[in-house]
């Protein structure tokens, strides 16, 4: 492979690009912004982003390309990602090859998408690997071993549940109970009990400011901004952890009673192994504090926090990049 292949996790939430023998190029925001006028694209990532809510109706056009983990937008993931090589290519022609992190659940129409969204963008070769073997080996997790070891992994669109052994996924599921979930609870909670209509990135800031799921965690408060539901005016108000602690149970309970599920039919002795080594979170909702807490006193089963786990399933892939004999082993390609 050539010092020019990418390794990419196509995020609900963030794009993040690792470049072989360069580690992480780039991490942006799964927004791109278009022009109505000439269909191109404007701006991606954070640029992108501040745009959102705030792009003039008539030639703007702020979007999220990826929905629960999968492409909505073929054309435009396919413009990203042509961008994307040209950043790395630095204008020469090079066609690079490209491993690609996806949902555990993702349909075979899904990564058939995934794959021709790539050779369209100058791809040569492209690899399509699970989200939570990547995101497993980016923890630093030897996925080869008969040994089972449970990740999940909480992206924005998807938390991916797995049990991995023999470099494959033995029991798996993938809910669209994340980090965006989060945010749309808070909105609708906020306006429900407070009155305020606030924005998607009010929200996040909320959740990844004060938010907790477990009511133990330190409280804090944070002033918020919006427009009054009843008089349309723009107001503030005060939220503190607890309140967003409430609004966020009813989806820890059910990312709970899923992880129970997919216990439950695992094998009895990768159930050992798992109960000896714990359950590894990675992804951006792993970040939520005291998801591992809540987990371990439902579960019984000890919790730890990848280090880094926003970047696992980005670092999965950049290793996958530098061993060949493990890509081939995990990886799923297709034939153009």
């Amino acid at each position: 492979m050539g010092k020019n292949d990418l390794g990419i996790d196509l995020g609900t939430a963030n794009f993040i690009v690792y470049q072989k023998g360069k580690g992480i190029v780039l991490y942006e925001p799964s927004v791109v912004a278009i022009s109505k006028n000439t269909d191109k694209i404007i701006a991606i990532g954070e640029e992108a982003k501040k745009m959102l809510g705030k792009t003039p109706e008539d030639n703007i056009l702020a979007v999220r390309p990826m929905k629960d983990g999968v492409i909505a937008d073929y054309t435009i993931i396919s413009e990203v990602l042509k961008l994307f090589i040209r950043r790395v290519t630095k204008g020469f022609f090079f066609k690079p090859d490209i491993v690609i992190g996806i949902p555990a659940k993702t349909t075979t129409v899904e990564k058939r998408a995934v794959f021709d969204a790539a050779i369209n963008a100058g791809a040569k070769k492209v690899f399509v690997v699970s989200e939570p073997l990547a995101a497993a080996i980016g923890a630093g997790i030897d996925v080869t071993q008969p040994e089972g070891n449970m990740v999940i992994d909480i992206g924005g669109g998807t938390t991916d549940i797995a049990v991995i052994s023999l470099g494959g996924i033995v029991v798996g599921d993938s809910i669209k109970l994340a980090g965006n979930a989060m945010d749309e609870i808070i909105i609708k909670s906020v306006r429900k009990l407070l009155g305020l209509v606030i924005g998607e990135s009010t929200a996040e800031e909320v959740k990844i400011r004060i938010g907790k799921a477990h009511e133990e965690v330190e409280d804090f408060e944070m002033t918020i901004k919006g427009r009054d539901a009843v008089t349309g005016l723009p107001r503030t108000d005060v939220i503190n952890s607890q309140g967003v602690y409430k609004m966020l149970r009813p989806i820890i309970d059910n990312l709970i009673a899923r992880i129970k599920v997919v216990l439950e039919k695992t094998p009895p002795e990768l159930s050992a192994d798992i109960m000896e080594k714990g359950i590894v979170l990675t992804g951006g909702g792993a970040l939520l504090r005291g998801i591992d807490k809540a987990i371990y006193e439902e579960i019984g089963v000890p919790c730890r926090i990848a280090e880094d786990p926003l970047t696992c399933v980005a670092r999965g892939t950049g290793i996958l990049l530098d061993d060949e004999e493990l890509l081939k082993e995990v990886a799923i390609t297709y034939q153009r």
